[in-house]
């Protein structure tokens, strides 16, 4: 019997051990934490036949598996995946191992810094309207693996892809890869701009269509020089117009007039998506060239784009009180994407903000905080290094409160006193400071919100 070994207890992983247990592998996966939660995990797996090791790194000299498969949270280039590698042993990542057993289905693979799960679940509701089964998957819904194990086999398969994804998956070969933007994040790992880029130009010039946001600086430069991974075929978009687009105008999809025109072709009202922000038309352009391009007609591109509710943790609305919109926009991981989401609410408005902090360019960020915080309240690790860098922009009203159980109620009396219509959790770091995810963040903030003010 074949052996593998699972890097990474959680849904990812847990996946991959289950699909490689169904196709008769001895399975272990190895974590080195040792919480509660992986504890309970591990019980459920072990009743399942698949053996666990917790709190131990993992070995290839010991271990000598057949098959070494990756979660998309640790680090390619850690010494242990780097000796597995050199000792010949086939080592993948998780999103690897489903194309593997899902490539004769139709992939739509998103990527991108900043827009991906909008997109993602865009993408996936016009598929769904249209009667495909469309499961969305990554960092989005299932888990990779899961899609796999599914007992309806998918129609098309839509992929969220990270960088992190993207480069333990060698030989994924979308139909249709979309790239919404690209600004920096996780330097940590990549180290460079131009090694961030080079993950994910991989995907794009392995896909058979491209759709690419051609309102973003850096991938419209691209385009303009037409360099690699951009194919003659491209669809570009412009939320300015068909005279904005570079490329071949006519095969790209731009807004005018309040319509979405697609190759010469009105497909719906912009303004059918109900989500605030001018990015989020971004995101439209690219959900609905994907579905055109996939043959999707334009009564299931409107339904979905009517009907769809928007993504939790981005902008999400949670209470109202007294007046005060409290929204979760836990997703915006970095500087760019908090930008956005607090560019995108009625100013002014009271910001929390702070987290595990990450590399990048600040600059945009701390001009839309002087231009529509009212206060901003600092919380996590960063909190110091963010109440510094606002003071060297000549921002001071901030406080540092830590937690999120100090964040919440002092937001609401700052919005009472200032008269600020908004609090606003957008943190432009990551959580792996005070929490396991930004979903944990995000519904930490809503729990809050909901038992302090409703």
């Amino acid at each position: 019997m074949p052996k593998a070994s699972i890097i990474g207890v959680g849904k990812s992983g847990n996946g991959a051990a289950r699909l490689l247990k169904a196709q008769g592998w001895e399975v272990t996966i190895h974590d080195r934490g040792q919480s509660e939660a992986l504890q309970t995990q591990a019980t459920s797996l072990i009743a399942e036949g698949i053996a666990v090791s917790l709190g131990d790194g993992f070995d290839p000299t010991l271990v000598q598996p057949d098959l070494l498969v990756v979660s998309p949270g640790v680090p390619w280039d850690v010494p242990s995946l780097v000796q597995a590698r050199s000792l010949g042993i086939v080592t993948i990542g998780e999103m690897e191992l489903a194309w593997r057993n899902l490539r004769d289905r139709p992939w739509v693979a998103i990527t991108g810094t900043n827009g991906k799960t909008t997109t993602t679940a865009l993408v996936a509701a016009i598929f769904q309207a249209a009667g495909h089964h469309a499961p969305a998957f990554g960092n989005i819904g299932y888990g990779a693996c899961e899609v796999a194990l599914l007992e309806q086999q998918p129609d098309w398969c839509v992929a969220e892809l990270s960088s992190y994804q993207i480069e333990s998956a060698p030989t994924i070969a979308p139909q249709i890869a979309l790239w919404t933007t690209f600004t920096p994040d996780h330097l940590a790992r990549h180290k460079t701009m131009a090694n961030y880029f080079e993950m994910k130009a991989r995907l794009l010039a392995r896909s058979q269509m491209q759709v690419w946001n051609g309102d973003d600086p850096y991938l419209r430069q691209l385009g303009l020089e037409q360099g690699f991974p951009v194919r003659q075929n491209a669809c570009w978009t412009s939320v300015s117009g068909k005279a904005n687009l570079v490329g071949n105008p006519e095969l790209g999809i731009w807004i005018e007039d309040n319509q979405v025109v697609f190759r010469g072709e009105a497909v719906l009202a912009a303004d059918a998506l109900r989500m605030p922000g001018s990015h989020n038309l971004q995101n439209l352009l690219m959900a609905v060239a994907t579905a055109k391009l996939a043959g999707i007609d334009n009564a299931a591109i409107a339904q979905a784009i009517t009907e769809f509710p928007g993504v939790e943790h981005r902008l999400e609305q949670v209470i109202c009180w007294q007046g005060i919109d409290f929204i979760n926009d836990s997703k915006a991981t970095n500087y760019d994407a908090a930008e956005v989401g607090l560019a995108s609410v009625q100013a002014p408005a009271i910001l929390i903000a702070g987290g595990a902090p990450k590399e990048g360019e600040d600059g945009a960020w701390l001009a839309q905080i002087q231009r529509s915080a009212a206060a901003v309240l600092l919380i996590g690790d960063a909190a110091e290094r963010f109440a510094q860098r606002l003071q060297t922009v000549g921002y001071s009203n901030c406080e540092i409160v830590e937690t999120m159980d100090r964040a919440v109620p002092r937001s609401a009396e700052l919005a009472k006193a200032l008269g600020a219509k908004v609090v606003l959790l957008s943190p432009a770091c990551a959580s792996f400071d005070q929490y396991d995810n930004f979903e944990q963040r995000g519904d930490h903030f809503k729990r809050l919100c909901l038992e302090t003010l409703g």
